[in-house]
This record gives structure tokens, C-alpha cells and sequence, in this order.
């Protein structure tokens, strides 16, 4: 695999508009760590506070050489010092103390009754720290039926009709084949939570947050296919029909599939003339916007066909000619070694302390033309336990004491430590 141009540098001194800004992670899986992850790669110090059972994604995200870090446990948790903590043990509850006092955010995804019952839910944090941001990321907002549910990326998608998009288009219901819903709310979250920061920052005032999976990916697919059913009464069925057409998928040409799209009135003409088709040009079902939305399924087969007489690459050097949006369909073996990937050093690769040889992916912010630092490998399960504790005020003793109450997962700092 290919890592990148020499060219494309990580300036040390970029920008950090987060500087400062400390958080305490309570999250695992993907939705919460993408939150703080986003954070982090603004230039926020990170403690994630990870169970003695380890956050699942340590397995669920794949294989790994020591079977401590899969890849994408790898990729969502960079730049976060990791302290591993028995939050259910009577003696935490002194040291979790100190990390909220220590923090300025908050960030959960557990579900609410058992922030309660841990005394880490936002208005009990709130009542004691007033000024703390406490931003709860949950599968259902907690003013509604579903409220308190067990929830996963899969099972959102199903609630917020995403299957039922494939169902509408293609008749069968299908899944996005990424957690999706995830990536999406956690960065919705990372952004609410620097609204609120800005706030702070202007007020001395803290907020609590609830950013809810379910209502946040209704509130994406209706914004999106509400469309005709918008008004009332209704000018026409709920859903965009471009988007929901069966021929609105990659195009098959003589040796892979290529990705078109083509909106604009001008952008057709040079379409048609590309693909050798003059005739339609003054075609009236094409000539417009609307028009095409009309005749939209006449337009998919038009758009669709006539591609297998040249190869992907051809293809693509006739569109570029036209100013035609057009790209190679890439699979998840040839996306790597994308050129423009490549040129830009979106990749690169570096040394885990202890899985090796590993691919790591820069953030794909640019601050005054240069890209955001690219964070500290993600640490194994209490690395930094012994030196977080020691920040917080604990001298050898109370260390001590802690690890042997059984309030924290490890006695050994700055060492690999297993799952289970």
C-alpha cells in the first residue's frame, strides 16, 4: 500500500482552535469515540475511561495482531490517554470525581439510567459543577417512549426508514454497509458540543446536551425524501424520485463501474455528447431541470446505457474533457491507492507500541492551508493510568491503595494489556 507523497507534510505548529479545551470520555464503540476523536484532532486533551472489560470495538472491529486493538479501534480512539476504571467499584467514585473536576466536557453514550445510577448523568454533574458541558449521546431522545432502549448503528438505520429507502428502490430492504448513523451523530455531537464551548467561553456558563441517534438520522432521511409530501396537502409521494430510481447506481463499463452524476442543464448536453448521442439534445424530455424530473425514469436509461463500449479509464478522460462529475467506483482494495489520495497523504504509515507496523489516516481539516496534527497513537487499555492519576493529584499511596480496591483495571503503566 501506498502512503502518500513525500510532499504532503503535518505541520507540527498547525492550528489547535481546541487548545485547552479538556474532556473526559465515557463513550466506546464508534458514535461517542468519533465525538471525542473529532475533538481531539481540534487540539482538546482527551482521557477516555475505558472498563476492565475493554470498550467493545477492541474485538468487534476486526482481528489484530495482539488481539488488544482491531484497526478501526485504532483509527476512532488517536490522541486520548487512556485510564481503565471499575466504575461499579465504591472506590472509583472519589476518582471520578476528580476527572470531572478536572474536565470541561463531559462526553457519554450509556445508556441514561446508568449514568444516573453512577452519578455521572448531567444534572447530577450540573448541580455540583454548574459550569460543565455534559453532552449524553443517545440512541433515543429521553422525552419519548423509546427512551432508555438498547441500540445499535443497524438497528437506528432501521428506525429512521434508511433500509426502507433500498426497500422503495430496490425491493428488498438494505443496510448502509458502514455505521453510518455513528459517524454522522458523533460528529453532530462534536459540533454541538464546540457551540456550546463557544458559549462558555463568552458566559462562564456550562450546558447540558442530548444529542439522540434515532430523531437526528429521521431528521437527515426526511429532510432529504419528506420532499412533495412536504406541503399540505401533498403535491406528490414522499421521496426524491432521482435518488430512488433503480438505474440510480454505478455505471458498468467494459472493464469496472464508474460513479456519474449529471444535474445541470449544460452538464446533460456535454453528457450526451460525450456518450455519442446528438439526437436528444433538443429531446424535450431532457432539455430542463424539471423536465427531467418528470421523466426521470426515461433520463436513468439514457444515463445508464451506452458504457461498455470503452473501459473505465477512457471513460473518465472523455468526461474530465467535458466537465462532466465523474470518478472510478472504487472497492475497498483499490480506495488506498486512489491517485489524488496519494498526492494529498491521506495515509500514511507509523509504529504502534504494540501492534507494529500500522496505517494511520490524518484529519482531513486544513487550518491556514495546513492539516490538523495528526494525534498520538490510540493507547491500550490503562497506559496512562498511573500518570493520569498522578495529574489528578494521587501520590504513590493513594495509587496504591486504588489498584489494590480493585477500582482500576491494571497496576502497570505503560504496558500492553490484555482484553479480558
Amino acid at each position: 500500500m501506498s502512503m502518500g507523497s513525500q510532499k504532503t507534510v503535518l505541520d507540527e505548529g498547525a492550528l489547535s482552535p481546541l487548545r485547552g479545551m479538556r474532556v473526559l470520555d465515557l463513550t466506546s464503540v464508534v458514535v461517542g469515540p468519533i465525538c471525542t476523536w473529532r475533538l481531539g484532532q481540534y487540539g482538546a486533551e482527551v482521557i477516555k475511561v475505558e472498563s476492565p472489560d475493554g470498550d467493545l470495538m477492541r474485538g468487534l472491529g476486526g482481528l489484530s495482531p495482539t488481539g488488544q486493538h482491531s484497526g478501526t479501534y485504532l483509527h476512532l480512539n488517536r490522541g486520548k490517554r487512556n485510564i481503565c476504571i471499575d466504575l461499579k467499584a465504591p472506590e472509583s467514585k472519589d476518582l471520578m470525581e476528580r476527572l470531572v473536576a478536572w474536565a470541561d466536557v463531559i462526553v457519554a453514550n450509556m445508556r441514561p439510567q446508568a449514568l444516573e445510577r453512577l452519578s455521572l448523568d448531567g444534572a447530577t454533574i450540573r448541580t455540583r459543577h454548574p459550569e460543565k458541558i455534559h453532552c449524553l449521546i443517545t440512541g433515543y431522545g429521553t422525552d419519548g417512549p423509546y427512551a432508555g432502549r438498547p441500540t445499535y448503528d443497524s438497528v437506528v438505520q432501521g428506525a429512521a426508514g434508511i433500509p426502507g429507502l433500498f426497500l422503495g428502490r430496490d425491493g428488498v430492504p438494505s443496510y448502509v454497509p458502514m455505521v453510518i448513523c455513528d459517524h454522522a451523530v458523533g460528529e453532530i455531537a462534536a459540533g454541538s458540543i464546540m457551540a456550546a464551548y463557544v458559549y462558555r467561553q463568552s458566559t462562564g456558563i456550562g450546558t447540558t446536551l442530548e444529542i439522540p441517534m434515532f430523531e437526528t438520522m429521521a431528521a437527515f432521511v426526511l429532510q432529504e425524501h419528506l420532499a412533495q409530501a412536504t406541503f399540505d396537502p401533498p403535491v406528490g409521494a414522499a421521496g426524491d424520485r432521482r435518488l430512488l430510481n433503480p438505474k440510480n447506481k454505478p455505471l458498468q463499463t467494459s472493464d469496472g463501474w464508474i460513479s456519474v452524476t449529471i444535474n445541470t442543464d449544460s452538464q446533460v448536453r456535454a453528457f450526451l455528447k460525450a456518450i455519442d448521442r446528438p439526437e436528444l439534445l433538443d429531446d424535450p424530455r431532457f432539455k430542463t431541470v424539471s423536465a427531467r424530473a418528470k421523466n426521470v425514469d426515461a433520463w436513468f436509461a439514457v444515463r445508464g446505457a451506452g458504457l461498455f463500449g470503452k473501459t473505465t479509464r477512457e471513460w473518465l478522460d472523455i468526461f474530465q474533457q467535458a466537465d462532466v462529475a465523474a470518478m472510478p467506483c472504487h472497492t475497498l482494495e483499490t480506495l488506498p491507492q486512489d491517485q489524488h489520495l496519494e498526492a494529498v497523504g491521506l495515509l500514511s504509515s507509523e509504529e504502534h507500541p504494540t501492534e507494529g507496523t500500522v496505517t494511520a489516516i490524518r484529519s482531513t481539516a486544513r487550518f491556514n492551508g495546513v492539516y490538523s496534527r495528526l494525534q498520538t497513537t490510540a493507547h491500550p487499555k490503562g497506559w496512562d493510568t498511573k500518570e493520569i492519576l498522578k495529574d489528578l493529584g494521587c501520590d504513590d499511596e493513594a495509587i496504591q491503595v486504588l489498584f489494590a480496591s480493585g477500582a482500576l483495571g491494571s497496576n502497570t503503566s505503560s504496558a500492553p494489556q490484555p482484553l479480558i
